[in-house]
């Protein structure tokens, strides 16, 4: 009996010995915590002042599409205005990055589009028209409030600094403009396209408009094929990345 009793006191102590330790999960700090609590609030903030516009979107609404109450909003936003700021500069990061380039044309970077891209053409679309027109009631509203002012300047010379990329690899040797003036010109020429779709009025389809900025960049001589009419506007992969982006980064923090 003793023997088996200090077989089982030696068993019963490897196994305490042996016990397997379980993993612990990584505790977030609370920088990080807060930063995942901010992208949410961004993305739920582009897709509901896509949807209701600015002045019709509510911060109810888009706390509780990101899962949290109104709190959490003014906990990392001053106010609508603010938030709105960071969804367009979510949006300039996405749409207006290193690699874009309006010039080059929308089947020569990628393949066709996937199935699943392709169902939500619709849906993209919508998106990013919501989100433009959502852009030209805050810009009136910021262009009469002193405190917004700065900030939107901020904002379109992030534009006109992407714009400024484009003409540097395209301006031609000859040209006489400068590379800031040229930038201006071509800003210019998409946000007046981008007026005139909005309105329903009228209608600029991409090679027209590719063919207009080959002009400002003193492309004169260059080709005048307009086959291809797909507009400069983000594709339906780029608005697919502006809505996943944010959620794959909270993903891959856990």
């Amino acid at each position: 009996m003793s023997s088996e009793r200090d077989y089982a006191k030696g068993y019963n102590k490897n196994m305490d010995q042996n016990r397997l330790t379980p993993i612990r999960r990584k505790r977030k700090t609370r920088a990080e915590q807060k930063q995942e609590t901010r992208n949410a609030l961004i993305e739920a903030g582009l897709l509901t002042f896509s949807r209701d516009g600015y002045h019709g979107a509510s911060l109810e609404e888009i706390a509780d599409t990101a899962g949290f109450s109104k709190g959490a909003v003014y906990s990392n936003f001053g106010g609508k205005s603010e938030l709105f700021l960071a969804v367009l500069d979510y949006n300039l990061s996405i749409l207006r990055g290193e690699q874009w380039d309006p010039l080059s044309l929308a089947g020569s970077a990628g393949e066709a589009l996937p199935g699943q891209i392709f169902d939500d053409r619709d849906q993209a679309e919508k998106l990013v028209r919501g989100f433009e027109l959502a852009t030209l009631e805050f810009i009136t509203t910021a262009a009469r409030d002193d405190a917004l002012v700065p900030a939107l300047r901020t904002r379109i010379q992030a534009l006109l600094d992407a714009y400024q990329r484009v003409v540097v690899t395209h301006r031609a040797p000859d040209e006489e403009l400068e590379v800031d003036e040229i930038a201006r010109l071509m800003a210019a020429l998409e946000q007046g396209v981008s007026v005139l779709a909005l309105s329903g009025i009228s209608s600029i389809d991409g090679s027209l408009l590719r063919l207009g900025m080959r002009r400002l960049l003193g492309d004169s001589g260059g080709s005048t094929d307009r086959s291809d009419h797909t507009s400069i506007l983000p594709t339906v992969e780029q608005v697919q990345r502006l809505i996943n982006d944010g959620t794959s980064e909270s993903d891959t923090s856990d």
